[in-house]
Parts: C-alpha cells; sequence; structure tokens
C-alpha cells in the first residue's frame, strides 16, 4: 500500500465525509446504517486507491460505493422492500444539500443520548476522525470510544429517530445542546483537563471548523455566530500561550504581538454579526465580547476591566453558573482589588460551589497571595496542584507556591 493513496483516502475523508454519511442517510432514511456503510466505502478505499490509482471523483466514488453497500443490506434484509426500491432508483447526488448537514449535526447531538456520546458521533460523522483519533484527544482508550458511538447508533436505530431538520421550534430548542458539544470539544482542545498537553490543537480546530459549517447553515441564528466569535478570539491566543517547553505562560506576561490577529479580525466580525442578526447577545456572544475585550488591549493594565465586570454580570443574569461568578471575581479583582474578588469567592467556598475543581483553590490562592497572606495562599495553591489533572497546569500551580517563598 502508497502512502500517496492511504495519504488521499484520509484526506478526502476528512473533508467529505459529512457529505457523505448524510447523503446515504437521506437515500436510506437509516443514519445507523448510512454511517456504516459509509465506513465500509472507506475500508474498501483504503484497499483499492493504492493498488488502483485515487479516482478522478474521490467524493462521488465513495459515495457510490456506500449506496451499493446499502442496497446490498436492504437486499439481505428483505427483497426488494420500498426503501431499497426507492434507493436502487433515486438518481446519484455527489454533493448532499445544507439541509443533510443540518440534519446529521442535529441527529448527532439528539437530546436522548449522552453528553460522551454526542461528543464521539459529532467528531466521528462530522469530523472524519478515527475512533482512535477520538480517543487521543481525550485520553480515553479506544474500545470506549468505539463502544460509545455502537450504543448511541443503537439507541438511535431503536428509537427510529428520523433522519430530518426538526420543525423550526424544535430546531431552536434543540441548537443549544448542539452548540454545547461543539464548545466542550472545543474546551478541551484549549485546556485539556487532564494528560501532559495544555492544549490539543486539533481538537479545537474541528470544533472551529464544524462551527463555520453551521454558520453557513443557520446564518440567522444569532448565537452560531455568537460561538464562532468566542472560539476565534480564543484560539487567536494560542501561539502564545505556551513557552517553548510547552509550559503555560499567564495572560500578563504572554507577547501579544504572537497572537493571531486574522483570528481576532474574523472573531470580531462574527462577534458584529451576531449584534446584527439577533436581539441582544446570547451566552456566548456575552462571552465573546468579554474575549474581545482581551483581544483589543494593548496589555493587562490597559485592559478594560470594569466592561468585563459589567458583562460577567450580565453573563451570570442569561446562564447563570459558579465558573461564571468565579470567572467575573477574577475581572472584579482586576478592577477593584483582591479584597472584593475575595469576599465573592469565599461565598462560592461556603456555598460548596465547585467541590472537587481545581478552579476554585487555585483562584483562592491567588487572591490570598495578593493580599499578603502568603500561608493560606500556599495552602489553597496546594490544594489546586492535587485537584488539577493536567500536568502542565499542575506544573504552574506549582510555580506559582515556590514563588510566594
Amino acid at each position: 500500500m502508497t502512502g500517496t493513496g492511504r495519504e488521499a483516502v484520509e484526506a478526502v475523508w476528512r473533508i467529505e465525509s459529512a457529505r457523505i454519511v448524510g447523503a446515504l442517510a437521506r437515500s436510506t432514511g437509516d443514519f445507523s446504517l448510512a454511517e456504516d456503510v459509509a465506513q465500509e466505502a472507506l475500508a474498501q478505499a483504503l484497499v483499492s486507491w493504492p493498488r488502483d490509482g485515487v479516482p478522478a471523483n474521490p467524493a462521488g466514488w465513495l459515495l457510490t460505493t456506500g449506496r451499493r453497500r446499502a442496497i446490498d443490506a436492504f437486499r439481505r434484509r428483505s427483497a426488494l422492500d420500498e426503501r431499497y426500491a426507492a434507493l436502487a432508483h433515486e438518481p446519484p447526488r455527489e454533493e448532499a444539500p445544507g439541509d443533510d448537514l443540518l440534519a446529521l449535526m442535529f441527529i448527532a447531538c439528539h437530546p436522548m443520548l449522552s453528553r460522551e456520546a454526542q461528543v464521539a458521533l459529532t467528531l466521528r460523522v462530522l469530523g472524519g476522525l478515527t475512533s482512535d483519533e477520538i480517543a487521543r484527544g481525550f485520553l480515553v482508550p479506544t474500545a470506549t470510544v468505539q463502544a460509545r458511538i455502537t450504543r448511541a447508533k443503537k439507541t438511535l436505530s431503536a428509537a427510529r429517530v428520523p433522519f430530518e431538520v426538526p420543525p423550526d421550534e424544535e430546531c431552536r430548542a434543540r441548537l443549544g445542546p448542539l452548540l454545547s458539544v461543539l464548545y466542550l470539544i472545543f474546551t478541551e482542545g484549549s485546556s485539556a483537563t487532564s494528560g501532559e498537553e495544555l492544549i490539543r490543537p486539533d481538537l479545537a480546530r474541528e470544533a472551529i471548523r464544524l462551527t463555520r459549517v453551521l454558520v453557513t447553515l443557520l446564518p440567522d441564528e444569532p448565537e452560531v455566530h455568537g460561538l464562532l466569535a468566542l472560539l476565534e478570539l480564543t484560539a487567536a491566543r494560542f501561539p502564545a500561550r505556551l513557552d517553548a517547553d510547552g509550559d503555560p505562560v499567564l495572560l500578563e506576561q504572554q507577547d501579544r504581538r504572537r497572537w493571531d490577529r486574522e483570528a481576532i479580525r474574523r472573531g470580531r466580525a462574527a462577534l458584529a454579526q451576531a449584534g446584527r442578526v439577533g436581539r441582544g447577545l446570547g451566552p456566548y456572544g456575552v462571552q465573546a465580547a468579554i474575549a474581545e475585550c482581551h483581544a483589543v488591549a494593548p496589555s493587562v493594565a490597559e485592559t478594560d476591566w470594569q466592561r468585563i465586570v459589567l458583562l460577567y454580570e450580565a453573563l451570570g443574569r442569561i446562564a447563570p453558573s459558579p465558573v461564571v461568578e468565579l470567572n467575573g471575581a477574577v475581572a472584579l479583582s482586576m478592577a477593584r482589588g483582591p479584597a472584593a474578588a475575595l469576599a465573592v469567592v469565599d461565598e462560592l467556598v461556603a456555598g460548596g460551589s465547585l467541590a472537587g475543581s481545581h478552579l476554585l483553590p487555585s483562584v483562592r490562592g491567588e487572591l490570598l497571595g495578593r493580599l499578603g497572606r502568603t500561608d493560606e495562599a500556599r495552602a489553597e495553591l496546594a490544594l489546586a496542584v492535587r485537584l488539577c489533572g493536567n500536568a502542565r497546569e499542575r506544573g504552574l500551580l506549582e510555580r506559582k507556591i515556590a514563588a510566594l517563598g
């Protein structure tokens, strides 16, 4: 098997897999079958293309092969039933329409599936990632990913979930979970919760790519633009977030000249579009507005912290959560000093919020250190080290403890 043939298969599959699965699902009316026969077409391409050469129309070859496998499957089930007859006589379509991709996104993030299954299925059928690649991205065994995908497909098949774009009202209701899955994939890529690396760029880039696709499919949904703005503006800081050894660089120490100015431009354009098509920003749009404040500031000292505090207060009203309160406290410490922020953090501690997370003791230790309460700060940061699952972030916390003396 030549490297060129395999590379061609992998490249075409990564780009076209979602359209192929979508077209097959529309033709067969069976998402699970469509994904199975698409995988069979991929396996056949891995054998045929290196041996016979890459076809003139690679995506069309995969789609045609998948359709033949689907026909064979229907033949095995029953001779010439209605679905087989419809499939066999349907004119081939090399490119799936936008509705196919949108239906594929909604079915991959169907509310009856667990969040882990939604993420795995989204990366598999929309991102074209293999089970091995998904497993590496989330640091879980490949068998675990495969089991999640298999269970998800069985669940959808047993429930006879139709392959279609939901009606308008249901579409809006189900858009939130879809956006949250894309955001979860991005956040795991931008701030890995475990493992040796802080940033996993492949996951983050895939989330951005899928969100861009969703923007083209739902151009009038403000929160889709808001999410894209947030991802672009956050990813813009990636080039400056790690030092030469791969260790995290704090915001105040980052070389802002290394920030991706083109990503900032795209993020600000998406944020402006979210404002144009909506009546006020939603949760992702507000978070993007916060990210924009950082993106346009020449330095930490010159950042508009008062505006960021106000934006966090607005975010707390429309999407309240302990993490929002904690991030708001960090902004408050920059705008009004650590004492004001510590009062907010202590309320979170008293309420039992974020128990088991390293974030709360990390922020509390930072605030105590700025207030000169060194022993308490050291104890909080030590707790954060014990709770933190990412090796690079633990190293940063340990350096903060050492700096306390």
